[in-house]
């Protein structure tokens, strides 16, 4: 599979569209970002049969006999699914599945372009938790991976549950995993670069969804001292009786320090904000966290903490935007790990190749270690290979590497 971007077509024999304005988000959009692209030629009737009838006949007949075969002369063993219902997008909300595609086709190319890894996008016309997993089953033996993206909490967390269950390739929500991976290896280089380990930190979530949810999870795997996880409603504790299963899971699992009430409050002391919520934090809560705290403002567009604001209080400031140095950008993590478990054919992705991915990006950074540099640059072309082989060292030593 091939991105291909190309130029707008004129706009003869439009007749009746509605008008775009002018931008180029649209002219590169129009027509799509992606083209099928054949790996032979078909140029006579010799190649003909070999890439279809009667050549195709012998192949098929050899994974019949022996299905493992499929991995070697299909495909599959390199393309990823990246299935959504639509119902979460980036920071659009539930925009159904035609009005997702631009951002699954943008996925698409982002496996491409970082991981060498093909992709095919794949929106559903349904929000039902069954349903999606049942179609994600029927499809999987196209595939060699699926990348859940964009899908609602708490739903997401079933759907992905439910598929992990039930196939034996490596199923992957990056809207929480990749989030968590990147957050931790930028965590992990802030608390180097001011003398600190993991364990001497303690994090502040604000957001209980998807990504908050999986960060406080996957931070507590990787050894961080507390972290607390804060809604609308203030801190996640296990005193609040209007807490869904998700939330009560995730009560029993953080906030050591028995801490209740509002975000800002827990702030106060608190060496890490993680923002994955929207909304606007006071700027007086963000003065009473500890010294040399780190401020992870991941919203878009808008940070929860505006940088200018955060650099007055904190050592080290991190957003989701580009145009702002550390984004922690998803980008940096699932290429790589697909690139990795694909190429040992894992049947799942562990918690243990999740950290050796966030070790590997960490590590890249090298010494070039700074305030404005505790994550790599989404571009900086060492990053898929090292969390690729990283991941897939993992995969081996965890037993769910098949080759």
């Amino acid at each position: 599979m091939a991105a291909e971007i190309v130029n707008p077509p004129s706009e003869s024999g439009t007749e009746g569209a509605p008008e775009e304005p002018f931008d180029p988000a649209f002219a590169l959009h129009r027509g799509g970002k992606m083209a099928i692209q054949a790996t032979v030629p078909v140029r006579n009737k010799d190649d003909l049969s070999l890439a279809y009838t009667p050549g195709v006949a012998k192949v098929c007949t050899a994974i019949a006999e022996n299905p493992e075969l499929v991995h070697d002369y299909t495909w599959k063993s390199q393309v990823v699914a990246v299935v959504t219902d639509g119902t979460a997008v980036l920071g659009l909300g539930d925009i159904g599945p035609e009005a997702s595609l631009p951002v699954m086709e943008g996925k698409a190319i982002l496996f491409k372009q970082f991981g060498g890894v093909d992709a095919v996008p794949i929106a559903l016309a349904t929000t039902d938790t069954d349903e999606i997993v049942e179609t994600v089953v029927r499809l999987a033996p196209s595939f060699g991976g699926v990348n859940l993206e964009d899908i609602s909490a708490p739903r997401c967390f079933e759907i992905e549950r439910k598929l992990q269950e039930r196939l034996d390739i490596p199923v992957f929500h990056d809207d929480q995993h990749g989030t968590a991976i990147v957050t931790l290896a930028a965590l992990r280089n802030a608390a180097k670069l001011t003398g600190r380990t993991l364990g001497d930190l303690r994090a502040v979530i604000s957001g209980a969804g998807a990504a908050g949810v999986a960060i406080a999870k996957f931070l507590l795997e990787a050894g961080i001292g507390d972290v607390c996880v804060a809604d609308r409603k203030g801190v996640v504790s296990s005193d609040r009786e209007d807490l869904t299963d998700v939330k009560r899971e995730i009560a029993g699992l953080t906030n050591k320090a028995g801490l209740s009430g509002s975000l800002e409050t827990a702030l106060a002391g608190a060496d890490v904000f993680i923002g994955v919520s929207g909304g606007t934090v006071p700027e007086a809560a963000v003065a009473s966290m500890a010294k040399d705290a780190f401020v992870f403002a991941m919203a878009n567009p808008n940070p929860e903490v505006h940088p200018d604001v955060a650099h007055k209080y904190a050592a080290v400031v991190a957003t989701g935007r580009s145009d702002y140095p550390n984004q922690i950008n998803n980008v940096l993590a699932f290429p790589g790990i697909f690139a990795g478990a694909l190429q040992v054919r894992a049947s799942r992705i562990t918690e243990g190749m999740k950290i050796a991915a966030a070790d590997a990006i960490a590590g890249v950074v090298g010494d070039a270690l700074a305030a404005d540099c505790v994550i790599p640059s989404p571009f900086d072309d060492r990053v898929a290979p090292a969390v690729a082989a990283a991941v897939a060292a993992a995969a081996g030593a965890e037993g769910v590497a098949r080759r």
